[in-house]
Formats: structure tokens, C-alpha cells, sequence
């Protein structure tokens, strides 16, 4: 009976979210109505009355709004303003260079921001106008920025990784380690696709090289500055064990101000707008994981994990086809889904079926977030193509948008065919430490 209402459980909460319920109502909701069906009023009660301080009390989750408010800050106060300038110094002589160029900014403004969508935003408004200036189709310009805002949550500090950490009970750090591949191989594989088309299809991405005139490599690097230095105090601090991801969060808001107050680019109106955007979204994070929090508690007493976990072992399945249903999960859930509503329902069903398997679940969270990232660019709710249709209405459609993302959701799958075939790719740069 227990595991029927855990099934029927999970069958409201898709319909919930199939209506358009909020994902943090939907499983709170679900949760309590579940826990209240089975047990009476007053369990369902106090479960919904400690859960939230249960969760919210995890020190180590004190990282989301330290990492939300140094990019939030680095990006009002502009100090990720010149990656952009920087990456096309690099790389002026490269065919495709502006497109390119803007993968790699992304990459860089990934490593003091964790979003994916804020990355996307900042990179749209710079490089689009510029690549479509220069020639570029504004359905690949606007798709190559898309992708590119994906890596925002592979490069550390991410979101969604701290979140997946505290979940998993697993170590931070090397989740971020691990990520750092990812994110890399990731920039790479968006590169080749631009190289590839300014190859076979030059009418869409011009591949002559930048016009080197007014490029000065040094003083472009010189400009950011801020940023680099931003990623030695967390990377240096983090990497080398002085501190732990949620002490690199406190260094890393911390230095964020402080160079803004010396390159006099913060003010208080922007370090206002930086905390109310710190507060607003951290909240909306932390109300999500105090759903799933409550329906991971659900589905344990109903008894279904271990029921799933079972049957699993059962089927006997391989590890290559259980990955291969787990992919498929994830990119459905993707289309309709925004990453950490994705990442907090299915959580609590196939964490303790991992766990069964004997699954590196540091390599789990690296491959998940990578998975989840590709559901930003997927129809028909790619959220990072919206955000670019509003950055750069005047260039492209949200159809010609989703259009121009095709050839680098074909990279993405490359990516996570490789990460399952290699793990040590994930894998390596943790077992170091």
C-alpha cells in the first residue's frame, strides 16, 4: 500500500508540474497531502515544520548566496566587463574568432558567476550585435551564445553543484574539480563545431580572422584584471585545501567587493541591486530544497526507493544502460523542466539507486549537471534562448534561435557520450587532491 502511494505521489507531482504548479509548491504539497494520507495531520505537520530548518541549517549550503553575490556584484560593478575584448585578442587570427571568442568570454564569466542563464544575458548584449556586424548569421550568433551560457554551471563556483553536494553528501570541491573537465571539454567541443561551420557553411560564420588593428593582446588581458584575480583567491584558495567551497564562497564575495571599492566601480546603488538579487534568488533556490528535502522524506517512508533500488538490481541492467535511461530521463525532463526543479524531483528517487549500483556519485553530479545544462538549450523551454531572444530581440526569433543551437546540442551529446564511456575525465583531476 505504502509503495502504491509513493507511486501515486510521484504521478500527482508531474501532473502538478505539467500544470504549471510552481516545482517548490508541487512537492511541498505533495509531500505533506502524502505523508498526512498515510501516517495522520500531525506527522505531516511536524515533518513540514522542521524540514525547512533541518535543510536551510546545513552550513555548508552558506556557499549559494556568497557565490550568487560575488557574481552578482562582479557583474553590476562590471568587472567582467573586458573578457569579451580579452578573448578576441587571444584569438583574433583564429577562423570564426568572434564566435569562438564569445565561448571562451562565456567560459570566463562562468568562473566568477555559477549561472548559466546570468552568463548567457552579459555575453548576449556584448557579442551578438558584434558577430552579426561582422557577418555572422544571427541564428548562429544567438544559438553560439546559448550554448555557451551553458558552461556558466560546469565551471565552478556552480549552483547547482554546491546544491547536488549537499544532497549527495558528497565532497564539493571535488564535484567542482570534476566539473572543470567538463566545463573545458565542453568550450573545446563549441569551438570545433564554429570551426566546422565557418568550413562547410561560411555564408552563416565568416571565417576569415579579426581585423588585428586596435587588438593590443596585453593591455586586453590587462583589463581583466579583476576577474583573474578573483579566480586565484577562490581556485588557488580551494584547490590547494587553505579553505572549503563554502569558505571560497565567504573569500570570494569578500574580494569581489573589495576590488570594486578600489577600481571604484561599486557603488551603493549596485551593491543594493546585488543583494536584493542575492536574496531573491537564494530564496527561490532554497524553498525548491526544502520540497524535495520534504519529498525525499515522503518517498522514504513509503518505502519506494528502496522498491526502485530493488528492482533495478532485479533487471540486472548494465551500467552503460542504466546511464543510457538516466540520459534519457534527464533530456526529457529538460524540455520542460528549468535545471534545478529537474535536479530536486528526480533526486530523491535515483540518489539511493546510485548508491545501490555503487556509482561514483562525484562523477554522477558532474555528468547530472551537464545533462541538466543541455535542457537549457532544448525546446520547447530552453530558458537561455529566451533570455538571449531578450537581449537581442532585434536579431533573431526565438525559432531561429533554437535553430542555431542544433549543431552544438550535437557537441553536447558527443560530450556526454565521452563522460560515460572515460569517467576518468571527471574522475582524474578529483583523485589528486
Amino acid at each position: 500500500m505504502s509503495v502504491t502511494v509513493g507511486f501515486a505521489g510521484v504521478a500527482i507531482l508531474f501532473v502538478l508540474l505539467a500544470l504549471r504548479v510552481p516545482v517548490a509548491i508541487g512537492l511541498i504539497g505533495v509531500s505533506f497531502g502524502g505523508v498526512a494520507w498515510m501516517l495522520g495531520i500531525t506527522p505531516a505537520i511536524g515533518i513540514i515544520s522542521n524540514t525547512p530548518f533541518s535543510f536551510i541549517a546545513n552550513w555548508t549550503l552558506s556557499a549559494v548566496p556568497m557565490f550568487l553575490l560575488m557574481g552578482f556584484v562582479s557583474y553590476h560593478a562590471g568587472l567582467t566587463a573586458g573578457l569579451f575584448e580579452a578573448a578576441k585578442a587571444v584569438l583574433r587570427r583564429v577562423p570564426g574568432a568572434l564566435a569562438i571568442s564569445s565561448i571562451f568570454a562565456c567560459s570566463g564569466f562562468a568562473a566568477v558567476c555559477g549561472s548559466s542563464l546570468a552568463t548567457a544575458a552579459a555575453m548576449g548584449r556584448i557579442a551578438i550585435p558584434e558577430m552579426v556586424r561582422s557577418g555572422y548569421s544571427p541564428s548562429f550568433a544567438s544559438g553560439s551564445i546559448a550554448a555557451g551560457g551553458t558552461i556558466g554551471a560546469l565551471i565552478p563556483p556552480s549552483i547547482l553543484m554546491i546544491v547536488y553536494g549537499v544532497f549527495a553528501q558528497t565532497s564539493i570541491t571535488q564535484v567542482f574539480v570534476g566539473g572543470i573537465a567538463v566545463g573545458v571539454v565542453t568550450a573545446l567541443s563549441y569551438a570545433v563545431i564554429v570551426l566546422l561551420t565557418t568550413w562547410l557553411r561560411p555564408d552563416i560564420a565568416p571565417p576569415r580572422p579579426l581585423d588585428a588593428d586596435g587588438l593590443n593582446t596585453f593591455e586586453a588581458i590587462l583589463k581583466i584584471w579583476p576577474v583573474l584575480l578573483l579566480m586565484a583567491m577562490v581556485f588557488g584558495g580551494l584547490f590547494s585545501g587553505v579553505f572549503t567551497a563554502t569558505e571560497a564562497g565567504a573569500v570570494g564575495a569578500l574580494g569581489s567587493l573589495v576590488i570594486g571599492i578600489i577600481t571604484r566601480r561599486l557603488n551603493w546603488a549596485i551593491f543594493r541591486t546585488s543583494m536584493i538579487e542575492t536574496l531573491q534568488t537564494s530564496a527561490s533556490l532554497f524553498i525548491i530544497g526544502i520540497g524535495a528535502s520534504m519529498f525525499t522524506r515522503f518517498l522514504g517512508l513509503t518505502g519506494l526507493s528502496s522498491f526502485l533500488t530493488q528492482f533495478v538490481a532485479g533487471a540486472d541492467l548494465g551500467f552503460v544502460q542504466l546511464m543510457l535511461v538516466v540520459v534519457i530521463i534527464y533530456l526529457i525532463l529538460g524540455m520542460f523542466m528549468e535545471p534545478f526543479g529537474a535536479m530536486m524531483v528526480t533526486l530523491p528517487v535515483l540518489l539511493p539507486i546510485f548508491q545501490q549500483e555503487h556509482i561514483n556519485l562525484v562523477w554522477f553530479g558532474v555528468l547530472l549537471v551537464k545533462l541538466l545544462e543541455i535542457g537549457m538549450i532544448t525546446p520547447p523551454v530552453g530558458m537561455n534562448v529566451f533570455v538571449i531572444r531578450n537581449v537581442a530581440s532585434q536579431y533573431a526569433t526565438v525559432t531561429q534561435i533554437f535553430k542555431g543551437v542544433i549543431p552544438f546540442l550535437a557537441a553536447d551529446i558527443v560530450v556526454v557520450a565521452i563522460c560515460i564511456a572515460f569517467p576518468s575525465l571527471i574522475l582524474y583531476l578529483p583523485s589528486l587532491m
